[in-house]
């Protein structure tokens, strides 16, 4: 069996100590706000990103550049290093399809090597968790192929459930009209959301109040792993500087199923711009998405 390592990009949500602790590479993706770019190396402080938006500024998000994934890859391939990439859903960004492009061209330089790119159809922390079961399964001394088949047949029962706390981003980003916006925005209005085997936000469904929208995450999650115990050794939630709330559904967990580990970090900009402050989502392992 050839070496191999596990990459991802900046999408997944994985915290830097997780980072550092595996050892794993990351490719950064950029975004724009004060006309400004930041990402990678260059990246604002996720606490004063939320306030900008707070404040009103509105960032913009790239997708990943097949030079520059070229150019950070073609080093482990030197060093003769296979590839597996696990990459930010093809649903909601064309990072994956860049991906695939710059892996046919290091092909090319590099026909003895193997590059494997895999659409999880997955975002934030759920890519993550997608990663993360990769990584365990090349610790136990999975072959590429190997984690490469678990991960496409398991990443229909990857499971995102989140809500959000201003309908105005969601309705920037063309997920509900202004009119829904407003409307629901009077009355209190949270939307429940997921992500579809496609890799599309969908709505899921509609509650009044914020805690109800939090304990909703929960009720669904219950419902959703029955069967699934085995898998969630490990939850992972991530936040839109909302770290109490996070806590909150955390807690619930554990009071309702006995879950002890989690992994909660913060919603990164390439999400969050378009999801907004005071986002929570929940990723676990289900029976379905």
């Amino acid at each position: 069996m050839n070496k191999y390592i596990i990459t991802t990009d900046s999408a997944s949500d994985l915290p830097k100590e997780y980072i550092q602790k595996e050892n794993l590479y990351v490719q950064p993706l950029f975004y724009n706000i004060g006309n400004q770019i930041y990402g990678g190396a260059n990246n604002l402080d996720y606490k004063v990103f939320y306030n900008r938006m707070r404040q009103g500024e509105m960032p913009v998000t790239n997708a990943i550049i097949p030079e520059e994934m070229r150019n950070d890859l073609r080093p482990f391939l030197e060093q003769g290093y296979d590839i597996l990439h696990l990459a930010f859903s093809s649903g909601l960004s064309s990072s994956c399809q860049n991906a695939v492009l710059a892996a046919n061209e290091l092909r090319e330089e590099f026909p003895d090597r193997k590059i494997v790119v895999i659409d999880t159809y997955a975002a934030s922390l759920g890519e993550g968790l997608l990663v993360h079961k990769a990584i365990q399964l090349k610790k136990q001394g999975k072959s590429l192929e190997e984690v490469a088949k678990w991960v496409e047949d398991n990443r229909d029962h990857l499971c995102h459930l989140f809500t959000v706390d201003d309908l105005f981003h969601l309705q920037r980003g063309g997920r509900v009209s202004k009119t829904v916006a407003v409307i629901g925005t009077m009355i209190n209005i949270k939307p429940v959301l997921h992500v579809d085997n496609a890799g599309e936000l969908k709505m899921l469904k509609t509650v009044r109040g914020r805690k109800k929208s939090l304990l909703y995450l929960v009720d669904r999650m219950e419902e959703l792993c029955k069967g699934y115990e085995n898998e969630n050794d490990v939850v992972f939630i991530s936040h839109g500087d909302c770290m109490e709330d996070a806590q909150f559904v955390a807690d619930r967990i554990k009071e309702r199923l006995g879950i002890q580990n989690f992994i909660i970090d913060y919603v990164s900009p390439t999400i969050g711009a378009h999801s907004g402050p005071g986002t929570i989502a929940l990723f676990f392992m289900g029976k379905e998405k």
